[in-house]
């Protein structure tokens, strides 16, 4: 019998969360597969079963246990059990059960006609008549709740969803329900951070927009060659990315933070990406973006969302960063105040992109616009410093062959 001990994640973290068991107790275990998934404060990781055996779990799901604590006991004497799969994931199939009622006693169902969901790729399956009153009256199938036997639509079940429109499928007319949950670390983590963050800097926001049609022809005339030279989407975040790199170099202090009585400014541009995932909100870390490609960009862009939204993060990827970059455009914001990712002394906030008339020479035209948000803090960084540092960042990206060396190509000839 040998225990399995919460492992040591981070020199400041004491506790985790058990979050879910990913094998049973007495269940058997190879070596090495992975029994459960424990949270941190500041990430989310798996224990692995460190010897072949029957697990004895011992937390339990929603426990808090310390560093060093017994999570589960694995007994490596007990025998593998036939039919176990192997460690290919391979198993015999098991052998098909035979029809025991005679074809002619299934009882037919009704006729069903087949609908074209809303929203959906799956057939929906209703009665003739509910499905002519579905047609009639344009019911969108997904808030209809299907009474009928394999999930068929009756005509009541219409006729109740026309009778109360707006009501979500499966819950009660008139729920007054409510629940508690308990925070997670990450959560409280996130919590307290943003707190600290408003209650011990000086954050103001300065907002610019930019034009992003040069950036989106250039997606557009090179994607499919930059997909298949590169093998990753061209994404907007490597142009921001870039223009934030050459701004940041060229104004110091937004790529700076104050520890105590002195100012700690930074050479490189450790560029921060903030990633909605499963369990909350996560910063990980692209480090010397100011050294990476395009390509090199888009790929560890892709890298690092992927293991958020799988929870796979290390703690070495989400740890330093010198300046973070947050798109809220994703989810349709139009303009937002983004909070400063301490200790860190500025972030910028994307949002999304929508045409919008603006007057161009003396012309009103319609141009796809985003608007930019920079918060700063104040302490360190003065309006003229992150004022300059957004404008920057639209001259850049409205002039994306800028961004090859950081520079106007005429200008540099000219020597101007």
């Amino acid at each position: 019998m040998i225990d399995i001990k919460v492992p040591t994640v981070g020199e400041s973290i004491n506790e985790v969360t058990l979050i879910k068991w990913l094998k049973k107790d007495g269940q058997y275990v190879e070596r090495d597969e992975v029994i459960a998934e424990l949270e941190s404060e500041k990430a989310t990781f798996e224990v692995n079963a460190e010897k072949a055996g029957t697990l004895q779990t011992v937390g339990k799901e929603g426990d808090t246990l310390k560093i060093g604590d017994v999570v589960a006991r694995i007994d490596e004497s007990a025998a593998k059990p036939a039919g176990k799969p192997s460690g290919n994931g391979t198993a015999t199939p098991a052998e098909p059960k035979k029809e025991t009622q005679k074809a002619e006693e299934i009882p037919a169902d009704p006729p069903a006609v087949i609908l074209p969901p809303a929203g959906t790729s799956n057939d929906v399956k209703a009665t003739p008549v509910a499905a002519a009153i579905i047609s009639d009256k344009k019911v969108d199938t997904s808030t209809i709740i299907p009474s009928g036997t394999g999930g068929k639509i009756l005509k009541n079940d219409v006729m109740e969803a026309l009778a109360h429109p707006g009501r979500t499928p499966g819950k009660p007319l008139f729920g007054r329900d409510a629940r508690k949950e308990k925070m997670s670390n990450l959560r409280k983590t996130v919590s307290r951070r943003l707190v600290e963050a408003k209650n011990t800097t000086a954050m103001l926001t300065t907002f610019n927009e930019v034009d992003m049609s040069k950036i989106m022809a250039l997606r557009t005339q090179f994607k499919d060659k930059f997909k298949e030279k590169h093998g990753v989407n061209l994404g907007f975040m490597s142009f921001f990315t870039k223009a934030c790199c050459y701004a940041l170099q060229e104004w110091p202090a937004v790529n700076a933070y104050i520890d105590g009585e002195e100012l700690v400014y930074h050479d490189y541009c450790d560029i921060s990406i903030a990633v909605s995932a499963p369990k909350g909100l996560v910063v990980p870390v692209i480090r010397n973006a100011e050294s990476l490609s395009m390509a090199e960009i888009e790929k560890k862009v892709v890298e690092l969302a992927t293991k958020a939204r799988d929870n796979k993060l290390s703690m070495e990827e989400m740890q330093g960063g010198t300046f973070t970059i947050t798109n809220g455009g994703v989810f349709g914001s139009l303009m937002s105040t983004p909070i400063i990712n301490i200790p860190q002394s500025a972030i910028l906030g994307m949002h999304k992109i929508e045409e919008r008339p603006i007057a161009l020479n003396g012309q009103v035209v319609i141009r796809p616009m985003m608007y930019l948000a920079v918060s700063y803090d104040h302490r360190i960084i003065d309006g003229r410093e992150s004022v300059s540092f957004l404008v920057r960042i639209k001259e850049l990206l409205e002039n994306p062959d800028q961004l090859l060396f950081g520079k106007d190509p005429v200008k540099t000839l000219l020597e101007l």
